[in-house]
């Protein structure tokens, strides 16, 4: 009896064990259970902008005010690698940092919200001249992120004394391989228009079919077109000339003390780039906080001084070090700004400047020196038979004058 008792009292602590360890173990369970429940639950927030165009931290700082968002940050290098994947992708962004003219195409093509802006309550600190642009008259569908020029980055040791202040210099056979272009249809039409006296929105064909005949005479000379990929060969000094945007170039600029930048007295292309929600935006609530946040004025300051791009915002230009203001590149004069335009939507003209890009994608820089060579060939050629012929015609009437004189 004994016996009995004392197994039936270990048994009841047996069991009581196993269940204490059961509710142990599901607390546990539960609690990660819990805990992967609240990372799923995070709404994700689309963001897709430029590459390097963001200060990498306010990334994180928007999601730490903001925890119920999970930001994924993509980036593109041109408008049109933006536009094919924002009208392709099953991705729906939801805020998409364009520059003005592609705007006006979205606006167009009506794959834009119009903007609440009692949701933005830090949109009073954008600057007044920079709204209502062309390409967004009503200022219905855009805010404001960065502004700035294009323009020419060049190295002052290996271009001497010579004057760096047209786009001429871009075609001078003497920087032959130490040219360096941006890989952008507008960009690079555009500026290659402003040379020859035309207007960057041209809808002009034979213009048009002008400049793209000269980009494809220039090939032979440039080393590389690319976007980011240009920056870091210029900064390490091995080329003369690159075409550049002014925030870039300011950046590049503090890399390396013999770059200077310059806007060709031509005259260049101001633009804005802006934040738009697209209509297909499955969270446009986080959207807007997002924009809104961003336009906050120590995220602004944050951003300018991280990717040295000017700043549409009233108080973050008045934060920032006097260096920024007293740069010609960041906050050029109005001198400077003299004869510049703002890129705006093609519509259906855009085509003949694809067709133009594409001649020169095809296009060599061997086959133009190849042609120019078999042009010399060929004169060298016309020249010798000449000469041949001259000579045999003097041969012979010399014979003939033999002959008749005996």
């Amino acid at each position: 009896m004994i016996f009995n008792t004392d197994r039936n009292a270990n048994g009841k602590r047996s069991i009581c064990a196993r269940i204490v360890c059961l509710v142990f173990v599901l607390a546990i369970a539960f609690g990660m259970l819990a805990g992967l429940t609240g990372c799923n639950s995070k709404e994700k927030l689309y963001v897709f902008n430029w590459g390097d165009y963001i200060d990498p931290e306010v990334v994180s700082l928007f999601e730490k005010e903001y925890p119920q968002y999970k930001v994924v940050y993509d980036t593109f290098d041109t408008n049109e690698t933006m536009y094919q994947k924002l009208v392709s992708t099953n991705i729906s962004y939801d805020v998409v940092i364009p520059s003005d003219y592609m705007i006006s195409r979205l606006i167009k093509e009506d794959r834009l919200i119009k903007l609440d802006k009692t949701k933005l309550t830090n949109y009073g600190m954008i600057k007044d001249d920079l709204k209502q642009q062309e390409f967004d008259p009503a200022d219905e569908y855009s805010v404001p992120y960065m502004w700035g020029t294009l323009g020419i980055v060049y190295n002052k040791k290996l271009v001497g004394d010579d004057v760096i202040d047209s786009w001429t210099c871009l075609w001078d056979k003497k920087y032959e391989g130490s040219i360096l272009m941006l890989d952008s249809v507008r960009d690079t039409m555009g500026l290659t228009l402003k040379m020859l006296g035309y207007s960057m929105n041209t809808t002009d064909e034979k213009q048009i079919e002008e400049a793209g005949k000269k980009l494809v005479d220039q090939k032979a000379l440039v080393a590389q077109y690319g976007v980011d990929d240009i920056k870091q060969p210029m900064i390490n000094g091995n080329y003369a000339l690159c075409v550049e945007y002014s925030g870039d170039a300011l950046w590049m600029m503090d890399q390396n003390e013999d770059l200077e930048y310059v806007i060709p007295k031509e005259g260049s292309n101001i633009w804005i780039d802006s934040m738009v929600i697209p209509k297909t935006s499955k969270n446009t609530e986080g959207a807007y906080l997002f924009i809104d946040f961003m336009c906050r004025t120590d995220i602004a300051v944050k951003n300018a001084e991280y990717i040295e791009y000017s700043t549409p915002h009233k108080e973050a230009l008045d934060e920032l070090d006097e260096s920024y203001k007293d740069s010609h590149v960041f906050n050029p004069s109005a001198e400077e700004l003299v004869n510049m335009e703002a890129f705006v939507d093609l519509g259906e003209t855009s085509s003949l400047y694809n067709k133009a890009w594409e001649q020169l994608r095809l296009s060599s820089g061997e086959d133009n020196k190849k042609e120019k060579n078999l042009f010399w060939i060929y004169i060298v050629i016309v020249v010798v038979v000449i000469a041949a012929v001259v000579f045999l015609i003097i041969r012979k009437k010399q014979k003939d004058k033999i002959k008749y004189d005996e």
